[in-house]
């Protein structure tokens, strides 16, 4: 919370420059508003277990579009996670400083794109009723908190695209946070990956898209963070070599008897 109430203040008391600051408010709003539609269209269309959407796609070249909308989030991603980061950085004017802004401007879209214009195959296996409803629906809830946290904990300004367009704002280059070691990150290196993963588990409906969404984006989930951590390798040497020796990747390790917890 401190970092970006100093980022907010920092940009409050921002030097002169009309342009510059018209840049960065208008890219700021596009760039939440789009993360709040797509926020919104994930949790609802996995709630329903992808059986309401507004694809039309006719069949059987729905597999396609469906099939399209699926993959392009993990390989688009993952590319702006690596080679990519030097084109966002080109992005404009001021790419270097809205790198992160675009970024998020780019997943959200993404996000929009899969959850909004999925094409429902219009098959259900199982809807829960009762108190299994009310279960799934409070551990499906429980995932999405676990994903505020996680997102929190390791730089909100990063992960909502806040860090870019409110340093434009500012006038002055992103510092981005520390490597996160604290809350859900000293129990895992991998907390938000594994929130999100548990999102696409615990709907309360279950259609062959939900099976389909689920075991691509888990495998995203499980695999991605590696390209992560070695560019954390590559920027934090040794003190990464040793949280990852303490830290276990995606699972919590009950500690031995006798070991201190985190």
């Amino acid at each position: 919370m401190s970092r970006l109430a100093a980022l907010l203040r920092s940009a409050q008391a921002a030097p002169p420059g009309a342009g510059r600051i018209a840049t960065a408010v208008a890219t700021g709003l596009v760039c939440h508003a789009l993360f709040g539609l797509a926020v919104l269209a994930m949790i609802g269309a996995m709630f329903f277990g992808m059986s309401e959407s507004f694809g039309r796609v006719p069949w059987p070249w729905a597999i396609v579009a469906n099939t399209a909308l699926l993959l392009q989030f993990p390989l688009v991603h993952s590319l702006l996670l690596g080679p990519g980061r030097r084109w966002l950085a080109r992005l404009g004017q001021h790419g270097a400083t809205l790198a992160t802004t675009h970024y998020a401007v780019i997943a959200a879209l993404q996000l929009l794109c899969l959850f909004a214009l999925w094409t429902p195959s219009g098959i259900v296996w199982w809807r829960a009723q009762g108190g299994a409803f009310v279960a799934l629906c409070l551990a499906y809830a429980t995932s999405w908190l676990l994903l505020i946290k996680a997102s929190w904990d390791a730089g909100v300004e990063v992960q909502s695209g806040a860090l870019g367009w409110l340093s434009l704002a500012a006038d002055r280059p992103p510092r981005f946070p520390d490597m996160p070691e604290r809350g859900l990150f000293a129990i895992i290196r991998q907390p938000i990956y594994l929130a999100f993963a548990l999102s696409l588990w615990t709907v309360p409906v279950w259609t062959p898209d939900q099976l389909a969404v689920a075991l691509v984006l888990t495998a995203y989930c499980l695999l991605a963070p590696r390209l992560k951590e070695r560019r954390f390798t590559q920027i934090y040497g040794a003190r990464f070599q040793a949280y990852r020796a303490r830290v276990p990747y995606i699972l919590p390790r009950w500690p031995a008897r006798g070991e201190p917890t985190p």
